[in-house]
């Protein structure tokens, strides 16, 4: 579906937004839940990912299709190698197809597992004969996905002797490996992460105390709120939940990055509000995101959109998503008028002045650009925040559902306006 979005101003007072809760943290619970039955999950989150693994792990057939869901086929890899006696295949889309999934498979197999590629060597679909996995000793190298390691992690206390990963160089992503074991720990599962290892002990059953567990709200999905208050008058504000200071994701760090758009965010009681207290004053951001990569899209956007530069690194780990999200980024940013440049880890963009009031008045040009979204959320979501500064046209626009499925609902209930 293709949306239309028109200049748009965010009303006064506009509603407060409920977020479902995180989908990195639900899909690590769901596969938690399929090992420990008694576990009870509140605040689940509605996304398509989600709701991919709750499929997944209650399904009886020989061959699961998780579609485009990337965490689930990471997960589920772990998981089904696990399953003693039964056999499966699976698979995904076509773009699930060219992503490289051997790291995980090779250590699995170190393990003990039992696994084969079915068509591209190193990518599924897999087939995969679950068995006892007795070994407890596996290296992998540090800067390769984190939710390679966070699969190994979620599937270790249910192996016969835990496990003691090694993880070699510098590690990428700590905050959701740190966020994994958390959630062990919530469940009762004894953990250590000193230096480069990491020892999970084994968990036969949970104990009465740790069955109930509430997930926070996802901290991806509102930086396009951020995005959108940082692009917005001075004044604006939006309150969101529900979420806490505390939080377990690394993607929170978007209440430090965002002051320097001149975004405050103050945090109620499970709620934060997002005020644009001021105008920003920087030239040029710069910021490491090797542990937050999911929003150097929303970053990037605001910085085109507010007319200052950015270099952002850490970004190696996009190139693996549904699409290559840096030269998906590059592509769409440029079509409106930006410079960037991109390596293998990082994207430079120029200052621009493409929205002042000197400039070219995209607003006059009808519908506005056509966005490509490369069947990535991401691309969607992030880009959706310049309907502020100019017409856009957002193409394929319902493949928010991926992780928020009420993105476009939301948006207009605080002032977008939105045709089909």
């Amino acid at each position: 579906m293709l949306l239309a979005l028109h200049k748009s101003t965010i009303v006064d007072n506009p509603p407060k937004i409920v977020i479902t809760g995180s989908k990195s943290e639900s899909n690590r619970l769901l596969l938690l839940q399929a090992l420990y039955p008694e576990l009870k999950i509140q605040n689940v989150s509605n996304s398509d990912d989600s709701e991919v693994m709750q499929e997944a792990l209650k399904s009886t057939s020989n061959l699961i299709d998780i579609s485009h869901a990337g965490t689930a086929m990471r997960f589920l890899t772990a998981f089904f190698a696990t399953q003693e006696g039964r056999e499966v295949v699976i698979t995904g889309s076509a773009r699930m197809k060219e992503r490289p999934i051997q790291v995980l498979v090779e250590t699995l197999k170190t393990l003990g597992a039992d696994i084969s590629y079915l068509e591209t060597e190193g990518c599924p679909p897999l087939k995969i004969n679950g068995k006892l996995l007795s070994k407890e000793k596996v290296s992998l190298k540090a800067n390769v996905s984190s939710q390679y390691i966070s699969a190994l992690l979620l599937i270790a206390p249910k192996l016969k002797n835990g496990l003691e990963l090694t993880l070699e160089g510098e590690i990428t992503s700590v905050p959701y490996i740190n966020m994994t074991l958390n959630l062990l720990n919530q469940i009762g599962v004894k953990t250590s992460f000193e230096n480069n290892k990491i020892k999970i002990n084994p968990l036969a059953n949970l104990g009465a105390q740790q069955r109930d567990l509430t997930v926070e709200s996802d901290w991806s999905s509102v930086s396009y709120f951020y995005s959108i208050v940082a692009l917005s008058a001075v004044g604006t504000k939006i309150t969101l939940s529900s979420y806490k200071k505390a939080s377990l994701q690394g993607d929170s760090v978007l209440s430090e990055i965002y002051t320097d758009f001149g975004v405050e965010t103050k945090f109620g009681d499970h709620t934060i509000t997002l005020l644009k207290k001021s105008e920003c004053q920087l030239k040029t951001m710069t910021c490491d995101l090797k542990n937050a990569p999911d929003i150097a899209q929303t970053i990037a956007a605001t910085c085109f959109g507010l007319g200052i530069g950015c270099y952002l690194t850490g970004l190696h780990t996009l190139k693996i998503k549904e699409t290559d999200r840096l030269v998906a980024l590059k592509t769409e940013l440029e079509k409106l008028g930006a410079t960037v440049s991109i390596t293998e880890n990082s994207l430079s963009l120029e200052p621009n002045q493409v929205f002042s009031s000197e400039s070219k008045d995209f607003t006059t040009q009808g519908l506005g650009e056509v966005i490509a979204t490369y069947h990535d959320h991401r691309m969607a979501m992030a880009f959706a925040p310049l309907g502020l500064k100019t017409n856009l046209q957002i193409e394929d626009a319902m493949v928010v559902s991926k992780s928020y499925p009420t993105f476009w609902e939301d948006l207009k209930s605080v002032g977008f306006k939105i045709t089909k």
